[in-house]
């Protein structure tokens, strides 16, 4: 913290000195947009120098540093006491005569009288491309008079060291004796409106959006975000508004004699939009030449006054994602009709090219013993991929839509029988067919199996699993969709009184796998209360480290006998439950792989949050029998033959739907030992860099190098190709896939509009408003977390709002955590439906953009009667 030579203690704004070392990186960022020509307020720079100087001759170095060093980021309460003994430092301390001449002198050299300045922090740890270091340090506005400008600069210096400067320093890696302090001090602009703006959505990554915040007074009002702005998407090339939400804003930050205030905005004003088109364009406009000058996306504080607009800050946006890509959504063969439903709601992503390549056909080799089964010549759907996601081909014209029709009319009778045998096709073939390849496995040595065998092995179980989907799919899942609405209908129409319960009431509380597996971590969790030295290891320990303690050969705590018994009941655990899918794509892990996710969630209900699963259920299921039985006590005869039918028939199917889907990755763990084991022979033989590479290989590629293997020849390298497709596959899923195929009318199939039922909605309009379907009733208002899969189930916090882009099984851990849920991919029979009902928190799903168009930490409300969400506050600014 010493300075090596004399520096000057003032600079111009627009200074060619004005070096980051020098002003700091707001400093150095005014300097070149004053020396640019940019609307800049006039101002000067109290260097870092002043600074140096000032802590060098009152003998603060030792005591700032020591203070410093004794504060730990995870402490908030050691940050604190660092913060308050260095801030007594400061206050104490007197400012050197020729620095507070120096500083006197500018101020008055800035225009007659006692102008009003803002006086703004500004460190050499600041607005940085890769680190913001955004809202560390402290600004002053509305300062008046040399004696309030020195007393406002001497808080600045102070406030290097506030507890979230140090913390946000510590957690970043930044050494405490790398950092100083400048000081900006620049004519107040007394704005009738100021905003943020920036040159790139932040949302989106689109290069060719400005998106711009607008508020009435000083912008200190949306940096603190006490109020919620005008939002505007602006076309960036004509400088017109894409999108307008005009906000009601009812907080506004003005001018008083010797600082700022918060004041309620006039009625006339509050729904009025800020910015009109022409300034809206000259704004555009502005944010151009900063982002030109600096070659970078750029976010930027802007002021009006009558008018004229003055930039106050700009800074390079920090975490923008990168532009999402433009794929080629011609259908691939004319006149086809291509939709994602149905099974695809569980492949969110891009396939893995093994998967496409021996899943997808095998799925539908099972789908034409469906159609074979009914006595149908033809296929009734079949599974593709476009752009590497998967969509079922619904190729009908309309001549043999009616062709399908008139051979479907005959087999009514057929149907009824299949649906009639749903259960039995389920529980007594298709599952234990799967069950039966899966065990045929046990006992094998996968090491000492030839490789060819291992695929045949795969291939076996893939294709039981495609069978008992396929079995699901027909029967199961069709039948719980139709009872279940079936009985809700009737309901309503026929039987519900006011104040009786809705329909919902009378399809919860039932046992299924997914209530299982929470209630069976929940046991684990308070077993482990009854453990002290293991329940307070599990508390402090995060899942991966937890994990590693499983895997190793020692216990981690000296009560070896309570880790045994803990490892063998999460064993146990990992055996009945671990198969779970997060995503049906076997590329992707399952929990049995990676349990980290579940030790979070374990973790959670050791430290009491989640409502026990055990409770919830009861509650649900006595609130069930008595709906039930209010029911059919005041029904007779027919009526009451009738419903007790319906809802016997609903109550059967509905846990019986989850206990099925439970099932669908049973096979997983054994294919991705088997594939794992092939990979890892296939690294050893240089023809692909890691085990995990199996999967970005064809079938027919995998089986050729298994061939290879067997008879001892070196297989291809496909080091090049598996390079090529994670990059292809990576691009791809940055791309919101379509819902139906064509784009234009895709839903459209003989002149009816199917979008409505369809398990996502990718025609948003841009805004804050998020349109789903309300899948379970309530309104919730929260932070939402975005998590895009087990390895970010960590991100979770008790009372967070869930946006993910589906939901299976194996997410129920998080349910309990979650004060809402939000998906991409879902409608109102779907799992994320059920089980948020479950648990009685509000649903939309189906949103087809939340992950898109929602960022984690941003405020939003969600509407689960409606299906709506809003995003509250517009976009989240950067603090000053």
């Amino acid at each position: 913290m010493n300075s090596p030579h004399p520096e000057p203690l003032i600079l111009p704004l627009d200074s060619l000195d004005a070096t980051l070392e020098r002003v700091g990186g707001k400093g150095a960022s005014l300097a070149r947009l004053a020396s640019a020509g940019l609307p800049v307020p006039p101002g000067f720079h109290v260097t870092t120098a002043a600074y140096l100087r000032f802590v060098d001759e009152n003998g603060l170095t030792g005591e700032v540093l020591a203070a410093a060093a004794e504060a730990r980021p995870d402490d908030p309460a050691s940050l604190d006491i660092a913060s308050a003994r260095i801030g007594t430092l400061f206050a104490q301390a007197p400012m050197p005569a020729d620095i507070a001449a120096a500083v006197r002198d500018a101020y008055l050299a800035l225009a007659a009288g006692e102008p009003a300045v803002a006086v703004r922090s500004s460190a050499t740890a600041e607005d940085l491309p890769e680190m913001s270091f955004a809202g560390q340090q402290e600004t002053y506005l509305n300062v008046r008079g040399a004696d309030g400008v020195l007393d406002a600069v001497q808080r600045c210096w102070a406030s290097l060291w506030t507890a979230r400067a140090i913390g946000y320093r510590a957690r970043q890696g930044v050494p405490s004796d790398d950092v100083s302090l400048a000081v900006v001090v620049q004519a107040l602009v007394p704005a009738d409106a100021a905003g943020i703006l920036f040159t790139a959505n932040p949302i989106s990554g689109a290069r060719d959006e400005t998106v711009i915040n607008a508020a009435w007074g000083l912008g200190e009002a949306i940096v603190g975000g006490l109020v919620t702005p005008d939002t505007l998407v602006v076309d960036t090339r004509t400088g017109r508004a894409r999108s307008e939400e005009i906000a009601d804003k009812e907080v506004m930050t003005v001018r008083t004699g010797d600082g700022t205030r918060e004041e309620p905005v006039p009625d006339t004003k509050r729904r009025q939009a800020v910015l009109d088109p022409g300034a809206v364009a000259d704004l555009t406009r502005i944010g151009e030449q900063i982002g030109a000058l600096y070659g970078r996306p750029m976010d930027i504080e802007w002021a009006i006054e009558g008018g004229r607009i003055s930039v106050l800050q700009a800074r390079p946006i920090t975490a923008l994602p990168e532009p999402r890509p433009t794929l080629d959504w011609r259908v691939p063969r004319e006149g086809g009709r291509y939709a994602r439903s149905s099974v695809i709601e569980l492949l969110p992503d891009p396939l893995s090219p093994a998967f496409a390549t021996v899943a997808l056909p095998l799925w539908n080799e099972a789908l034409r013993e469906v159609s074979g089964a009914l006595g149908l010549k033809f296929e009734l759907m079949t599974l593709v991929t476009i752009n590497g996601y998967a969509f079922y081909d619904f190729g009908y014209s309309t001549s043999q839509t009616v062709r399908l029709l008139a051979a479907m009319a005959g087999k009514v009778p057929l149907l009824f029988r299949m649906m009639g045998s749903a259960q039995t096709r389920w529980a007594d073939v298709a599952r234990p067919n799967y069950e039966a390849a899966v065990n045929a496995w046990n006992g094998r040595d996968l090491g000492a199996t030839p490789a060819t065998e291992l695929l045949d092995g795969t291939h076996a179980v893939v294709q039981t699993a495609g069978e008992h989907y396929v079995a699901i799919q027909s029967g199961i899942l069709p039948v719980a969709y139709i009872t279940e609405a079936l009985f809700a209908v009737t309901y309503d129409r026929l039987a519900r009184r006011g104040g009786d319960p809705t329909a919902l009431t009378f399809m919860l509380g039932f046992d299924s796998e997914p209530i299982r597996a929470e209630k069976t971590l929940f046991d684990i969790a308070t077993w482990v209360r009854t453990q002290p030295e293991l329940a307070a290891y599990l508390a402090r320990t995060e899942g991966p480290q937890v994990t590693a303690s499983l895997r190793a050969p020692a216990a981690p705590i000296a009560d070896t006998e309570a880790w045994q018994e803990f490892s063998h009941r999460f064993a146990d655990y990992l055996q009945r439950f671990g198969h779970s899918i997060y995503d049906l794509d076997f590329a992707k892990q399952v929990p049995a792989d990676d349990p980290a996710p579940l030790v979070e969630a374990l973790r959670h209900f050791l430290g009491g949050q989640g409502r026990d699963p055990h409770e919830r259920q009861a509650a649900a299921e006595a609130a069930r029998r008595a709906a039930t039985d209010s029911l059919l006590a005041r029904l007779g005869g027919l009526r009451r033959r009738l419903f007790t039918r319906l809802l016997g028939t609903a109550q059967r199917y509905a846990p019986l739907r989850e206990d099925a889907l439970a099932d669908v990755g049973l096979g997983w763990p054994l294919v991705r030992r088997m594939l794992a084991e092939v990979g890892r022979r296939l690294a050893a033989a240089g023809a692909v860099d890691g085990p995990e590479d199996a999967y970005w290989l064809t079938w027919q590629e995998l089986q050729a190098a298994a061939h290879a293997l067997d008879a001892g020849e070196p297989p291809p390298d496909h080091r090049a190709a598996v390079a090529e497709r994670r990059a292809a596959w990576a691009r791809e899923r940055r791309v919101t896939p379509p819902v139906t195929l064509p784009l234009k009318d895709g839903a459209k199939f003989m002149g009816i509009d199917f979008s409505r039922v369809m398990p996502a909605h990718t025609s948003q309009p841009e805004g804050d408003t998020i349109r789903g379907i309300g899948a379970s009733p309530g309104i919730v208002a929260g932070v939402a977390r975005v998590v895009g899969g087990p390895e970010e189930f960590g991100t979770m916090r008790p009372g967070d709002i869930l946006v993910a882009r589906i939901t299976t099984p194996a997410w129920t851990p998080l349910f309990a955590l979650a004060a809402g849920i939000v998906t991409d991919v879902g409608g109102p029979l779907s799992h994320s439906s059920i089980v948020a009902r479950e648990y009685h928190i509000p649903a939309v799903l189906g949103t087809g953009v939340a992950t898109e168009r929602i960022a984690s930490g941003r405020h939003i409300a969600v509407d689960g009667d409606i299906g709506v969400v809003t995003l509250v506050g517009g976009l989240a600014p950067t603090a000053d």
